[in-house]
C-alpha cells in the first residue's frame, strides 16, 4: 500500500482523534496502525509520549522523517510489527486505533481486544472504523463489512465493572467520489474509560 513515491494520507490527524484526545492529559499513547504517523506527530505535539506501530515499514521511515523535522522525534517511537503478533508493553494512558484493517476484516478479537488490556486504570480506549461504504464504492470495501459498536463491544468481550462506555457515535466524513466531488460517509467512534483501580463494579453502561 505505501511503496509508491506518492504519500498515501494527508499528514493531518483523524479528526475524531482531535475531538475526542483534544481534552485529555497527556501521557503515554499507544497508536495501532499508525500508518505514515499523522496521529502520532499531533499527539506528540500536544505533549503525549507516542509508540507508534505500523506493519509497513516504509509508512514508519515517512513518519519518522516528518517527526525529526517537525522536532518531535524525541518524543515518538516507531515500531515495526504484526500487531496480530506481538503488541509493545503497556500500560498506555490512551489506546488509539483508527481504521486499522486486516485484508478482509477488522481485528477486533486479534489486536483490539488485546490492547484494550494495555490500558492503564482510568485510561481511555479510543477506536475509529469506517462505515457501510456507498454503492460506488471498491469491491474490496464491501468485502469487509462494517461492525455497529454493538457489535464491536460484543467482540472486544470487556471484564464487566473494568470500563465505562464514554461514546458510541456515529459521524459523517467526506470521501472521494468517482465523479470528483465529496461524497460523504458515516464511520462509527467508540471511546471507553478504564475504571481506577478502586472504582471497578458494575457493567459496562
Amino acid at each position: 500500500m505505501y511503496r509508491s513515491a506518492e504519500r498515501k494520507f494527508s499528514g493531518r490527524p483523524n479528526p475524531d482523534l482531535v475531538a475526542e484526545a483534544a481534552e485529555l492529559p497527556p501521557g503515554r499513547v499507544l497508536d495501532l496502525g499508525c500508518g505514515e504517523g499523522g496521529d502520532a506527530l499531533w499527539l506528540a505535539g500536544r505533549g503525549w509520549r507516542v509508540t507508534a506501530v505500523d506493519i509497513s515499514g516504509t509508512a514508519l521511515a515517512r513518519g519518522a522523517e516528518d517527526a525529526r523535522r517537525a522536532g518531535l522525534d524525541d518524543r515518538i517511537d516507531w515500531l515495526h510489527r504484526d500487531l496480530t503478533s506481538a503488541l509493545p508493553d503497556g500500560p498506555f494512558d490512551l489506546v488509539s486505533s483508527h481504521y486499522l484493517y486486516l485484508p478482509d476484516r477488522m481485528p477486533v478479537r486479534e489486536v483490539l481486544r488485546p490492547a484494550a488490556g494495555l490500558v492503564a486504570p482510568g485510561g481511555v480506549f479510543l477506536v475509529g472504523w469506517h462505515g457501510a461504504p456507498p454503492a460506488w464504492a471498491p469491491e474490496h470495501h464491501h468485502e469487509m463489512g462494517s461492525l455497529t459498536p454493538d457489535e464491536v463491544l460484543a467482540q472486544l468481550d470487556l471484564p464487566a465493572g473494568e470500563w465505562r462506555l464514554l461514546l458510541a457515535d456515529t459521524r459523517l466524513h467526506g470521501m472521494p467520489h468517482p465523479e470528483g466531488r465529496l461524497a460523504l460517509r458515516a464511520d462509527q467512534v467508540l471511546k471507553l474509560r478504564r475504571a481506577a483501580d478502586e472504582d471497578r463494579s458494575g457493567r459496562i453502561v
